[in-house]
């Protein structure tokens, strides 16, 4: 399936984008947005491109590599800060993209083991060269460990009951594919094991969590969005997509903070001054891009604006 962006125009029309300004990608995936960037750049704009997928990065370079206004940094986006700093480019972007989670493609190609609909090697690294895959994780974790990432990353209400299935069942067998993990979850589950029409599929909030939890992306998250906000020139846009609770709670927290700052009640002083106005309400999908592009259901947009003087 070819990978589709989700709220496109919304996602544009939040970056305000100026025709010689400098914003970030910094979740290029397959390049959707980043295209679209550069269609409204004139000249003299610039935009820098994060992405931690090495099949990502290789399509960036094929497809735009020779563009002199675009650059991709492969890597985590919690670089994001140090890099622009090392260009002498804080404090002065334009407008700052995150379209969190996995990619259509990541989810298509059952080498990378993102999916329980495909018989894949059970890996789910965003990076597969960095880190431990599912697999060796899972082969070593204590049963209370297991139950823990399921709980706190899928907001699994079984997550016991499937973390000792996952233990009894690498007892007999290492447990390597995406369909043999899927299967011992769904085998987990109390009540009917046969597959309702328009139910979630049992193992959907397994892989969840164990995808959000090998590839760190909710402590990365938290990483980011200070480094975004002080990356931001005043006006500068911050818009972020995300596709599930977990992520839309911290970035809606840590708007609303920066927007309306906590004060300390034993503090007589004067409250600190907001730093960011929110953008209006967070934008979902439409019922006709979500008929074109399921993807679009779950995603939520929130869009602020860096204050200050120029």
């Amino acid at each position: 399936m070819e990978h589709q962006p989700v709220l496109m125009q919304a996602v544009l029309e939040a970056l305000a984008i100026r025709p010689d300004g400098l914003y970030v990608d910094a979740t290029y995936g397959r390049g959707g947005h980043s295209r679209a960037i550069l269609q409204r750049l004139g000249p003299e704009g610039r935009l820098l491109a994060f992405d931690r997928d090495p099949q990502a990065c290789g399509q960036a370079w094929r497809e735009l590599g020779r563009e002199p206004r675009f650059r991709i940094r492969p890597g985590s986006f919690t670089q994001l800060g140090a890099a622009l700093a090392e260009e002498g480019l804080g404090g002065r972007v334009h407008g700052i993209l995150f379209d969190l989670g996995v990619s259509s493609p990541q989810l298509d190609e059952a080498a990378r083991g993102f999916s329980f609909l495909r018989e894949g090697p059970l890996d789910m690294r965003m990076d597969p060269q960095t880190g431990a895959s599912v697999a060796a994780w899972l082969a070593r974790a204590e049963r209370e460990e297991i139950s823990r990432v399921l709980r706190e990353y899928g907001e699994e209400r079984h997550h016991w009951r499937i973390a000792g299935a996952i233990v009894r069942a690498r007892d007999t067998a290492p447990i390597t594919t995406t369909t043999q993990l899927a299967d011992i979850v769904a085998r987990a589950m109390p009540g009917p094991r046969q597959p309702q029409r328009k139910k979630m599929h049992p193992a959907t909030r397994t892989f969840q969590a164990l995808r959000i939890f090998i590839n760190r992306e909710l402590e990365e998250l938290d990483a980011v969005l200070p480094q975004a906000l002080e990356a931001l020139a005043p006006g500068g846009r911050l818009a972020v997509i995300s596709f599930h609770s977990l992520e839309d709670r911290r970035v809606k927290r840590f708007l609303r903070d920066c927007a309306r700052p906590p004060q300390d009640p034993r503090d007589l002083g004067p409250a600190p001054a907001p730093r960011l106005r929110l953008i209006g309400k967070a934008v979902m999908a439409s019922e006709a891009e979500i008929a074109a592009n399921p993807r679009a259901r779950s995603a939520v947009l929130r869009v602020a604006e860096k204050l200050g003087s120029a």
